[in-house]
This record gives structure tokens, sequence and C-alpha cells, in this order.
């Protein structure tokens, strides 16, 4: 037999899947474990946005759409990004696809060819650096440390940056670290951007998630030519609990909107019919079960971070957005725990979770070795019985 594609055959596979995985398997097995893996909100898809769905099949809205999307889904997607980003976009310059994850593809698709370097601030996303290289591209990974609040400088962006460079990455608020960037150094980073004419990917599913009054600024809302170098991923999973519904979409300008949409006809095709239905309606009707689930989300945060910063032998520093808190391991690393020494986070979270029936997230996955990652995408109740279970974990009073 021939060989199988080199691209992917190097593809690894996702660390938070993996987690989640061992996680569900000791679950059924009857163990008595808590996850903080996933990243998505435990609350049910609010009832209205579910009726929508009910509705659309009842009504036998259940053809192929064009490939791009619904009008009526990309009318609601522009009105959404004018009342909260204040951008204007038309709906031709809309593609919507099968969740986020997709659209940062099909974003990467369309600008990259074999050999572009595409920037990327780590910690990251754990798929976007697989995906630079399934479409050819060469990632290179600007590290952006905790002192610095995991946030990308514009002094390192533009050290980074060599003739081949066709596009950074940039996710705000982030995913792992929950941090999110200020418009002052966003303009810092636009500002590079012109000067060295890269592409931005910026994927912002997290928008709604701000704390604290924090102002979201979108990348593309800074002037017309930030705009015009945006390529703006979102969709409805996380500001609607609607993760399983598979809408996201990319914004971008009438000539890349034109190729993706090229790009999707052939590929992925249209994204489900009932789910654009619906996804129409979450994002055209009232926001205030959004609102809800932030008010939620910042309150286990605040509670999270406050206990995590009381045990001994780790730490964190408070996220702005999103819903996920970076523990910073770095005292544990060396140390010995139930006949383990800990290299990095994979064995701090192995044995976590072996010992402490506890699922957290090894940053290695992320580009931060000396991380993990807790997502508070749970109850109250699984995040205070979660770091009690830390707290003995850490003292070696586990099994």
């Amino acid at each position: 037999m021939k060989e199988l594609s080199k691209i992917a055959l190097a593809v690894e596979p996702s660390t938070t899947m993996a987690i989640d995985s061992m996680f569900k398997q000791m679950k059924a097995e009857g163990q008595d474990v808590i996850g903080f893996g996933a990243g998505e909100p435990d609350f049910p898809t609010p009832e209205y946005i579910k009726q929508a769905g009910i509705h659309a099949i009842e009504n036998n809205e259940t053809r192929y759409t064009p490939a791009a999307g619904t009008m009526e889904l990309r009318k609601a997607i522009c009105q959404r990004l004018r009342e909260d980003c204040g951008l204007e976009y038309e709906p031709a310059q809309v593609a919507v696809s099968n969740g986020a994850k997709t659209c940062v593809y099909v974003a990467l698709s369309a600008l990259v060819n074999p050999g572009d370097e595409v920037i990327l601030p780590a910690p990251y996303w754990v798929s976007y650096i697989e995906l630079i290289r399934m479409v050819g591209g060469v990632p290179v990974v600007v590290e952006a440390t905790e002192a610095e609040h995991f946030k990308l400088t514009a002094e390192k962006l533009a050290g980074a940056i060599t003739p081949k460079t066709k596009c950074m990455i940039l996710n705000n608020p982030s995913n792992p670290t929950g941090m999110m960037y200020s418009r002052q150094e966003l303009q810092a980073i636009a500002k590079v951007c012109q000067e060295k004419d890269i592409y931005v990917i910026s994927d912002e599913i997290y928008y709604r998630l701000a704390y604290d009054n924090l102002e979201f600024v979108s990348f593309a809302a800074l002037s017309e030519d930030a705009k015009e170098r945006t390529l703006l991923i979102n969709g409805v999973s996380k500001s609607y609990a609607m993760t399983g519904w598979r809408i996201g979409y990319v914004a971008a300008n009438p000539k890349v909107a034109k190729v993706i949409a090229n790009f999707l006809s052939h590929s992925a095709g249209s994204a489900c019919s009932i789910s654009q239905k619906a996804s129409a309606v979450a994002l055209s009707a009232s926001q205030q079960s959004v609102e809800e689930m932030r008010k939620a989300f910042e309150e286990r945060r605040n509670y999270m971070v406050e206990r995590m910063n009381k045990i001994d032998g780790v730490s964190c520093i408070k996220p702005e957005g999103a819903f996920y808190v970076m523990m910073n391991i770095e005292k544990l690393i060396g140390k010995e725990f139930y006949g383990t020494v800990i290299k990095d986070s994979d064995d701090f979270g192995n044995v976590f979770l072996k010992h402490g029936k506890v699922a957290v997230v090894p940053g290695t996955g992320f580009g931060a070795p000396n991380f993990v990652r807790w997502s508070y995408a749970t109850s109250m109740e699984n995040i205070k019985e979660g770091l009690n279970r830390l707290e003995k974990f850490l003292s070696g009073q586990c099994g």
C-alpha cells in the first residue's frame, strides 16, 4: 500500500479531547471524577432557540442552503456585529460553516500557500497550530508570558515577521488563558500589521463573555485598514450554549469572502439548515440569556481565582473573559507526587486525574508546559469540590 498523506500523518490529536475522553471513560466506569476539561457552557440551549429549531423541522426547512449560509442568518450576523461591535458588513461578506473551528480552517485555506508563515501567540488554542500545518503553512510560535498577561506585544510581533509571513492568528478573549486585549494593545498590533502588510485571523468566539465591565474591542473595528485585513471568526457556540448546533462564521473583505464561499461550496458545503434557522433567532432575538450566563461565569471565575491563589504550590492570574483559568504549576515541577516526578503539565494532569479524581487540561498542547487549564463552565458545586480535591491532592492525602 502506498503511504498516507504526510500532512495528515503529522496532525497531532487534540489534548483537550484526550483528557475529556479519559474523564468520560472513568465516569462511565462509575468513578467519582469531576471534569474541568471541555470548553463548552454547562447551560442548556435557551428554550426559544430550541423552539426555533423544532419549528424549522416541522416546517420542512431541512434542505440544502447556499454554501455560505442562508440570507436570513447572514443578515442576523451583520445586525449583531453592527450592534455589538460597531461593524458594518454586507451579507455577501459573511460565510457560515460548521462551527468556528471549520471557519478558522477555511480562513487559513483562503490565505496560506505552502511555506507561508503564520504567527501564533502562545499560549494558543490547541487546534490552531495543527490547522496551520494542515494547509501547508509554517507556524511561528511567539511566547507571551504570564508576566505579560499571556498577551502578544507589538514589539514581539514585529520581531517575528519575515518576508514569508502571511498572517497572524489572534484569539480575543483567549482560549486557554481567558485574557483580553485592550483597545490600546490592539491598536499597537494593528499598526505593525499595517506596516508589514499581513492579514489577521481574529477569533472572537468568546467576545460576549467579558468581565469586570471591561470593553471588548473587535480587531476589525479599529480602523478601515484593520477591517480590510481582518478575517473575523465568530459563532453561536459559547455565547448561546449552542456547541452541538455547530454554527460559526467568517466575515471578511469582499474578495476574501468570495474565495471562502467558493472553498466551502466544494468542501464542507452548507451548514445544517435547522441549526442555521435557530442561530438566526439566537442572534436577532433578546440577548438577555447571554447576559445571564455571562454573570454566572463571572461569579464562578471570581470564586475559582480567589480560592486557587490561597492553595500552596499553585497560582493563577485573573482572566478577563471566556471561561478558563490557567493554573501555574512551576513550583511543582521536579517534585514527586504519588510515586511520579512531575516534569510538566502532562505528568501533573495524569497523576491528578488518577489520584485526585479531577480532569484538567495540560498546557503542553497550548504551548505552555508549566500550566494547566481549568474550565469554569461547570457548576459552582463542582468548582468548590474540584478545588477541595486539589488542596487534598497537593497535601498528599489522596489514596
